[in-house]
């Protein structure tokens, strides 16, 4: 691997399957979140506006995280997603747009979700070993019981009660924004295997709305990212395709009405999906497995 490119060919080399299993189900478990847009409904639903998530006052300091990142857990599990898991079972992992990913600032990742493996692709393809950063994913709170829960908590994640959101919780995912940190949510809400974009919820677009009215120099910025792969079901030897868009500026949506901003924002980030999902199906299209294009992943450092 070179320090520029656009694609990696993992090996097709099998670990024993005892061992590759309990792996990958592991390293999964850290990072799914399928149910990240009960938090987004919720935000519609009970139309809460940015002086009630960030605090009374824009001048107040920010809340302490509910979440970190394990030093020593974190690096560790990177790594064996990046150099053991994924190489194992993929064939071929495609990334195109690295270059639109800020090494530094606020940032929303809303990519689109498509198989359990989103969650070890992402980090693969934007996470620590490009970037520098770690990823901070929302879980439902039924994922962080006992041991997979202290996993999923040190690995940065923090839960949401799909039943009875807290507003402490919506607080949180505004805080890591003023606290420059990369958030994942995954905005259609599900997992879904057609390979359509799906109606997107509006939690991205309020989450980052709140946080930049009362922080206007702040300066989110929203990456949206389709993941596709050449099977529905990813199995053994599949390849993926990631294309990281260009990033939309939430400043430029911020006109004070919440809702009205909402809308217009969450319409582009649908958008500029739309149009990185048809040019992954293209692509898909024009070549066969066999006939895959022959780059490599770019991992251009921070």
């Amino acid at each position: 691997m070179t320090d520029r490119g656009e694609t990696v060919h993992p090996g097709k080399q099998k670990i024993p399957k005892k061992i590759y299993g309990g792996i990958s189900e592991v390293c999964v478990a850290f990072y799914h979140q399928p149910a990240a847009a009960l938090m987004t409904e919720f935000i519609t639903a009970s139309s809460i506006y940015p002086s009630k998530l960030t605090g009374k006052t824009v001048t107040s300091p920010v809340a302490e995280s509910t979440s970190h990142v394990s030093p020593w857990l974190s690096p560790i599990l990177y790594f064996l997603g990046r150099y053991l898991v994924l190489p194992c079972f993929f064939r071929r992992i495609h990334v195109i747009g690295q270059e639109n990913i800020p090494r530094t600032g606020p940032v929303i990742l809303a990519p689109t979700h498509r198989s359990r493996w989103d969650s070890l692709v992402l980090p693969y393809a934007t996470g620590r070993f490009i970037t520098g950063r770690d990823m901070r994913f929302m879980v439902t709170s039924s994922e962080c019981n006992g041991i997979q829960g202290w996993f999923v908590s040190q690995m940065g994640g923090f839960a949401v009660n799909q039943k009875h959101p807290a507003i402490a919780t919506l607080r949180h995912a505004v805080n890591l924004m003023l606290q420059k940190e990369m958030l994942v949510i995954y905005p259609e809400g599900g997992i879904f295997q057609d390979g359509n974009v799906h109606p997107l919820k509006q939690g991205v677009a309020r989450i980052a709305l709140s946080a930049e009215h009362n922080h206007p120099d702040l300066g989110i910025k929203v990456i949206p990212i389709t993941i596709n792969y050449s099977q529905p079901c990813p199995t053994w030897g599949a390849d993926v395709m990631i294309q990281i868009g260009e990033p939309i500026q939430v400043s430029d949506y911020n006109s004070g009405h919440l809702k009205l901003d909402a809308k217009r924002l969450t319409a582009d980030i649908t958008h500029q999906l739309q149009q990185l999902n048809s040019k992954s199906s293209i692509m898909f299209r024009q070549f066969s497995v066999t006939e895959f294009p022959n780059s490599r992943l770019q991992t251009e450092k921070p």
